[in-house]
């Protein structure tokens, strides 16, 4: 039995809000994961030095099992966009499990699938997913029903991999992490906002190193 999976792109985007959970659910089994985007064709990233190609368009594909939405600085401009919200709110209607990663959520709460729901995305932006209905929390993965939100770009992978054993169970959940060999070890403990010191953070807002 197959899982379909959309993955929409746009100009924009962070790699690895799509690319991380792509790597764990793409070894779901019998999974079938699509890059999907309004106009087929290469989308680029926020730096603009990689590109993602998106073979099939949004229209073709409307009922998805599963939805996971990347973020990227391209949300900004898309949470204004009727072409793609409509969608979600469509796929949304349909699927077994609507996710997100980073600021796409604050696509999700566009579309008003997060509205009165606890959901999370980047810290800086966790305030803007008020503006929608939303409820924010500062937690690294939010499950409410069978809506995922994932906080910043890393954290995409740590719901991906709770997503596939909510899909196929923890021993493959488990099996896709040892296979990615997903155990980080960073060097430095400053990942979350509440243990990074204060001069780090400041510099993260600053420079909007996100």
């Amino acid at each position: 039995m197959s899982t379909t999976i959309a993955i929409p792109l746009f100009d924009g985007l962070t790699a690895l809000d799509a690319v991380g959970p792509y790597e764990v659910l793409s070894r779901l089994p019998g999974a079938e994961v699509h890059f999907v985007a309004a106009e087929p064709g290469l989308k680029r990233t926020e730096t603009g030095g990689l590109g993602l190609e998106a073979a099939r368009r949004l229209d073709a594909f409307a009922d998805p099992d599963i939805v996971v939405v990347p973020g990227g600085y391209g949300t900004r401009a898309l949470m204004r966009d009727e072409t793609l919200l409509d969608w979600l709110r469509t796929a949304h209607a349909g699927s077994q499990w609507t996710t997100s990663v980073c600021t796409g959520a604050l696509l999700l709460a566009a579309a008003g699938i997060l509205y009165g729901l606890e959901a999370t995305t980047h810290w800086l932006l966790l305030d803007a997913l008020a503006e929608h209905g939303a409820i924010p929390v500062s937690r690294r993965v939010v499950e409410q029903g069978k809506v995922i939100t994932a906080a910043g770009v890393s954290a995409g992978i740590d719901m991906a991999l709770r997503l596939a054993a909510r899909v196929a169970g923890p021993e493959i959940a488990q099996a896709i992490q040892l296979g990615i060999e997903y155990d980080p070890q960073p060097p430095f403990d400053t990942g979350s906002v509440q243990k990074a010191p204060s001069e780090i953070v400041e510099l993260v807002r600053r420079r909007r190193l996100a």
